[in-house]
């Protein structure tokens, strides 16, 4: 009887502590508020001087997997509780680490201007240019390293503009 009792005290403190938890969303560092249950992300445009015609396309895709991967959110073509709209404003290789008499590297930069509208929260709307590099061989042509470092590029991309619209450090 004894254990019983205990038992059931157990319970019901269990069932308290679990009731009285305000559910979040909080997947390793994601903070998002339970209310908001879509996020639109419109295909990002391509102003680059220099165009990679498929990075439009492949950073669009790459952030609607990152969401679709990383939330419960979904995904609509717009109007959603958090939405996004992405410009892709610098596409361009450039040397870097000069060596005597040339260049060691070259870079390939890629820039992108996010604007984040979070429908439940206006305080954390944004407007940001994100941008990031990869340093490849002289020796080698960008046709040759291209797809890695763009692949590389998106990827330190996608986590910055995720990170800044629902990161939680």
């Amino acid at each position: 009887m004894k254990k019983k009792c205990i038992f059931n005290v157990f319970v019901f403190i269990l069932l308290l502590i679990v009731t009285s938890c305000k559910i979040k969303y909080s997947v390793v560092g994601v903070d998002i508020p339970p209310e908001a249950k879509t996020v639109s992300i419109k295909t990002f445009t391509n102003n680059a001087s220099l165009v990679n015609l498929k990075l439009s396309n492949q950073i669009t895709t790459a952030l609607k997997d990152k969401f679709q991967s990383q939330t419960k959110l979904n995904i609509i073509d717009t109007r959603g509780d958090l939405q996004f709209e992405g410009e892709i404003t610098n596409y361009s290789q450039s040397a870097t680490a000069v060596g005597v008499d040339k260049a060691a590297m070259s870079r390939l930069t890629i820039t992108v201007r996010i604007s984040f509208i979070n429908k439940l929260d206006e305080t954390k709307n944004y407007e940001q240019i994100f941008s990031r590099y990869a340093d490849f061989d002289i020796s080698k042509t960008l046709a040759q390293v291209e797809d890695e470092l763009v692949n590389q590029i998106c990827e330190a991309l996608i986590d910055d503009i995720f990170s800044k619209a629902v990161g939680n450090w």
